[in-house]
């Protein structure tokens, strides 16, 4: 089979590509994605708050919508959230156009039309008590589509394609990347004249490897490692009334290290999340089903260097180590008990002022698991956050670990994002051009557009 266009995997950055074509009529399209169509993409979490143990790491990461199917569906409409898309265009105006146009295409199939708009005079006294605290605080306008909504939102984006002549080939594995061709795992060819590489998170190390193999040039990225915060809804109804999600920028004390907060669930649920060697944390938000407690990320920025550079595999190793030590399971403990020295139990946790929405996890010393500079370093970043959110540091504060966002090996290209063989286009989560639904949809439309240049279009 051949077509003009070839799409690698289905996620944000895959879909906005296919969008932004078609819009110029682009025809001949197919796109080609590991998993499954989102409404065949189940998992049992989103009913039992937590409870993931049954899905295949691909039934998570992999099919229509790629893992932000099952996030809280939160679109951060900032050109500088996620990346920097002024990176890739000409000046911040067309940066914020792509923000715009990415929420448009999913205002147009059927995500809420409500917008997160902070009051100004209210964002100007948070960020004076950020700074007050030695923090950034980060405004930003904001759409939650909520967790069990981006079903419905994602397949209506895939049968607009679908009637707009794009070919979609599922539950199918790219083997190999040629120039002019793909080679699928069950020997079948797809040519092309144009291709862009979007496989998501999960493709990345696969991304990589071919990459590696065109003799394209790759460069590790930092990665984020840390715990998932659980306090109750009150103590962060104060600032998610101003602001849903809020962005805190931290630079910690003993080490000057970089923290930041990060997908903030206000009256959210913590959950499992499970991969092939290792197990995670993660927050949903559900727009009708509430708890009583809020979850964040807090994230310390690990890059590195001599002689070690693979960011991937260090973040892996702490994660798996994690996993071990929870058996199997998230290793949960109270900031009282990881202040003192000691591991925490049930008993203790029972007696404190939270009650866990991811009971299946495991009391345990997170300490042993995580090294000691990230330990200070999410120890401090909640003390001064603590100046800014009174109470997030307290005794019964709840910190669930691992969690880890990796970054794949950036893939080093044009503005346009064509790699160094031509006619070969990245764009995404997996190629290290973004971290997020709204970026790696805006780099899939720049990828596109750089395929339209050359097309005369």
């Amino acid at each position: 089979m051949n077509f003009r266009v070839a799409i690698v995997g289905a996620g944000s950055a895959g879909l906005a590509a296919a969008w932004e074509l078609t819009r110029k009529n682009v025809r001949d399209i197919v796109v080609i994605e590991l998993g499954k169509a989102a409404s065949k993409r189940h998992c049992p979490m989103l009913k039992s708050h937590g409870t993931c143990v049954h899905c295949k790491p691909c039934d998570i990461m992999c099919g229509i919508g790629g893992a932000g199917m099952y996030s809280s569906g939160l679109l951060n409409l900032n050109p500088y959230i996620g990346g920097d898309l002024t990176e890739f265009t000409e000046n911040e105006e067309e940066a914020w156009n792509l923000v715009n146009l990415v929420d448009r295409m999913f205002l147009e199939n059927g995500a809420p039309n409500n917008l997160f708009k902070p009051d100004e005079d209210k964002i100007k006294e948070l960020e004076r008590k950020a700074s007050s605290a030695d923090i950034r605080f980060i405004p930003i306008t904001q759409r939650l589509i909520g967790t069990e909504n981006t079903s419905r939102v994602i397949g209506n984006i895939h049968s607009r394609l679908e009637s707009r002549g794009v070919k979609f080939l599922l539950e199918t594995k790219v083997k190999e990347i040629r120039e002019g061709e793909l080679i699928l795992e069950n020997g079948e060819r797809i040519g092309f004249e144009y291709c862009i590489v979007a496989p998501g998170r999960s493709g990345m190390k696969w991304l990589e490897w071919q990459m590696s193999r065109m003799g394209i040039e790759t460069q590790y990225m930092p990665v984020d490692i840390g715990v998932r915060v659980e306090v109750p809804a009150s103590i962060m109804e104060p600032v998610c009334s101003i602001q849903h999600d809020p962005k805190f920028h931290i630079r910690t004390s003993t080490f000057d290290d970089f923290v930041r907060t990060f997908c903030v669930n206000h009256r959210g649920f913590v959950v499992m999340e499970s991969y092939e060697d290792h197990i995670g944390v993660n927050g949903y938000s559900f727009i009708k089903e509430k708890s009583n407690n809020t979850n964040f990320a807090l994230l310390v920025r690990v890059g590195l260097t001599e002689p070690l550079e693979d960011t991937t595999a260090y973040g892996r190793s702490i994660a798996t180590q994690v996993t071990i030590l929870g058996g199997g399971k998230p290793l949960l403990q109270r900031l009282g008990d990881l202040r003192r020295g000691r591991r925490s139990y049930w008993s203790r946790i029972e007696r404190g002022a939270v009650k866990p929405t991811l009971p299946s996890a495991n009391p345990g010393d997170i300490s042993i698991g995580i090294p000691y500079r990230i330990l200070t370093d999410i120890l401090e970043g909640l003390e001064k956050l603590d100046r800014v959110i009174p109470g997030v540091a307290g005794d019964s504060t709840l910190l669930y670990a691992p969690e880890i966002k990796y970054s794949a090996k950036r893939v080093l290209t044009n503005k346009n994002l064509e790699t160094g063989v031509s006619n070969i286009f990245v764009a995404g989560d997996g190629a290290g051009v973004s971290r997020g639904i709204v970026t790696a949809a805006a780099t899939g439309i720049i990828a596109a557009r750089g395929i339209l240049k050359k097309l005369g279009s």
